[in-house]
């Protein structure tokens, strides 16, 4: 749950790329960050360099299932790790079945915080798909023949005229 949000969350177009810190068979690695949320930061540097030169940097500790929420000794080392790569934040992201996802940006751990304030604007989920939108109206059709490639082509773009209507 928690690399589905932040790989499709964004801020003005620049998509998150995970690195996933898994052990040799597929299971958690040692250590105290799980994931590190990395994209180029578009801003102007303060001092040298150009636009995309730098990079935002988050890293994720992931709880879930009955987990406890980090200890106070785990918390120092998670804000070690922070400023020893110069990370933007260190992020708890606490999930359990059946329950919403919840993000704390540590050290806090009492107040969760919305993850648009962490990784920018989620994408607006829209159910029409063009090749169904299609189907659909072949199935309205009168003819009892499949559509034509013009049929099709006009279907096409109906579907994707309801789609973009639908994300503005």
């Amino acid at each position: 749950m928690t690399k589905w949000l932040i790989s499709h969350s964004s801020k003005g177009g620049v998509k998150w790329q995970l690195v996933d810190f898994n052990g040799k068979k597929g299971q958690e690695s040692k250590g105290i960050v799980d994931l590190m949320a990395i994209r180029k930061d578009h801003r102007k540097p303060h001092n040298h360099g150009q636009r995309g030169d730098l990079f935002e940097i988050v890293l994720v500790q992931v709880k879930g299932g009955s987990a406890g929420f980090p200890s106070n000794a785990d918390i120092r080392r998670l804000m070690d790790v922070k400023e020893h790569h110069q990370a933007d934040k260190v992020v708890l992201a606490e999930w359990k079945k059946g329950t919403k996802l919840c993000l704390y940006v540590l050290p806090n751990m009492t107040d969760p915080v919305d993850a648009t304030e962490i990784f920018g604007k989620l994408p607006k989920i829209t159910r029409v798909k063009v090749n169904a939108a299609a189907r659909l109206a072949a199935k309205k059709s009168d003819s009892p023949q499949a559509l034509t490639p013009g049929q099709k082509a006009a279907a096409t773009r109906k579907a994707k005229a309801e789609t973009a209507k639908l994300k503005s």
